[in-house]
């Protein structure tokens, strides 16, 4: 790590340690995921309560907590194309409210519980009860107690083919139900030529930015026609293109503060009450890799950023340079020939912060991920495995014995990472979250969601 401390702090907090929960879609050994199964975008509530997935096809599925650890399915909605983001907004009057967006589309969604009533009919009077012109024995078999489901402006009629059968009932309400409905409420669209990469709702709970390669767009989530452009890095000539956008967020506290990273590896942080059309003013300028991703710590003033190789902790009050640097892909160097050949260079590797601040996480190949404490003074660290068995070490596939005197000579080992494991390109983990205020994080594998505690 390198850089100064953020701000004044007692001892370091104790490493965590971190156990399994529980896991959604996992997949047994050697089984096929289905592109449109991968989930692309996970996202918590701000009360923890709540936690959202969107995957490759569309889908968003919501889950609630149940208990302390874990949760349950709640419902699930159909969007056309991958999702690329979902954030959740303010809660009102017992519904959930969310944004979601693919490449082209933002859509509002509500999701509220339904109250349903079961009702049981009774025949009261058997003596009464007449099928076919005759009375029934009370043994009889032909005679049977409908149980229905109704909503309340439904109306009772039994028929059975040319057969009318007159029933004297009384009706029971054995119980109220309520089932989850979503609703799309409002849909944004036509404000983007290039690829949405970003939304961020912002804290005064009326507006929202949605960013694509070239511009970021202000929205009142009240208006779906009309949109401001704050930001615009598109050149007269296209091909002066030196850069693009790629990643937008709204600060958690103050509505008038946004920052957005470039391809370059440059974080601009604007403010709202000032001009930012002309983009040209830089805080944090160290150019080393593209960032994909970023948030905004909430308890401290601080921004932490992903890039391919490493995650950084900023100060916002500061331009020279972050003041943690910690090295996640530090292995991966000898490497990035191969990387860059199958594209895995480009991989978005998200990073979440938790919510006192204290440590940050991020994904990595091998679907591992790792955790660092970011207060000053702190050396925790940890390499995770998304599995039921976060902390298992891995064998390295053995190698031919040519194999293993080219690494001597070498002295390095690129297939292995860190912690001597052997390494799989095809398994990443890209996308995760952490509880905004439990050390509790999601993260996605594949098709399957794991989660973990400490």
């Amino acid at each position: 790590m390198n850089g100064e401390v953020v701000s004044a702090s007692a001892d370091p907090s104790p490493p965590l340690e971190w156990r399994f929960s529980q896991v959604f879609g996992e997949r047994s050994a050697g089984e096929e995921v289905n592109k449109v199964d991968v989930i692309s975008a996970i996202q918590f509530d701000n009360s923890g309560d709540h936690l959202a997935t969107g995957d490759r096809g569309g889908r968003v599925v919501l889950f609630e907590r149940t208990d302390a650890n874990n949760f349950d399915y709640l419902k699930s909605l159909e969007i056309e194309e991958k999702i690329n983001k979902i954030r959740w907004c303010q809660t009102a009057n017992g519904a959930l409210f969310l944004l979601s967006t693919n490449d082209k589309t933002i859509k509002f969604w509500k999701v509220q519980d339904k109250k349903i009533k079961k009702i049981c009919d009774v025949n009261s009077d058997l003596s009464r009860t007449v099928v076919n012109g005759e009375v029934p024995e009370a043994n009889s078999s032909s005679l049977r107690l409908p149980v229905i489901v109704v909503h309340y402006s439904q109306q009772f009629c039994f028929e059975h083919f040319n057969i009318l059968i007159f029933l004297i009932c009384r009706l029971i309400v054995t119980s109220h139900e309520s089932s989850p409905v979503a609703r799309c409420r409002r849909v944004y669209s036509h404000a983007h030529d290039y690829h949405i990469n970003s939304i961020s709702n912002n804290s005064d709970g009326e507006t929202f930015i949605s960013a694509d390669d070239l511009r970021i767009n202000l929205w009142n989530l009240e208006i779906t026609n009309q949109s401001f452009n704050i930001v615009d890095v598109k050149p007269e000539k296209m091909e002066d293109l030196s850069e693009v956008i790629t990643s937008a967020e709204f600060h958690p506290t103050h509505c008038n503060m946004l920052a957005y990273s470039s391809s370059k590896g440059s974080i601009r942080l604007i403010d709202l009450r000032q001009s930012a059309l002309s983009g040209s003013k830089s805080f944090f300028t160290e150019i080393i890799a593209s960032v994909s991703d970023m948030k905004f710590a909430k308890e401290r003033r601080c921004l932490l950023s992903r890039d391919f190789m490493t995650l950084k902790l900023w100060d916002i009050n500061m331009d020279s340079g972050p003041v943690s640097t910690f090295q996640v892909h530090e292995h991966l160097k000898p490497k990035l020939c191969d990387l860059y050949e199958n594209d895995s260079i480009f991989d978005k590797f998200e990073c979440c912060i938790s919510g006192n601040g204290l440590q940050a996480a991020t994904g990595s190949c091998s679907n591992m991920f790792r955790v660092f404490g970011v207060s000053p003074g702190s050396t925790e660290t940890a390499s995770l495995e998304a599995s039921r068995n976060p902390t298992r070490r891995h064998v390295p596939v053995p190698s031919s014995p040519f194999k293993a005197l080219s690494r001597v000579v070498s002295r390095e080992s690129p297939g292995v990472d860190g912690n001597s494991n052997a390494l799989d390109y095809a398994t990443k983990l890209l996308h995760l979250a952490w509880h905004p205020s439990e050390n509790s994080i999601a993260c996605a594998a594949g098709n399957s969601l794991y989660m973990y505690y400490a």
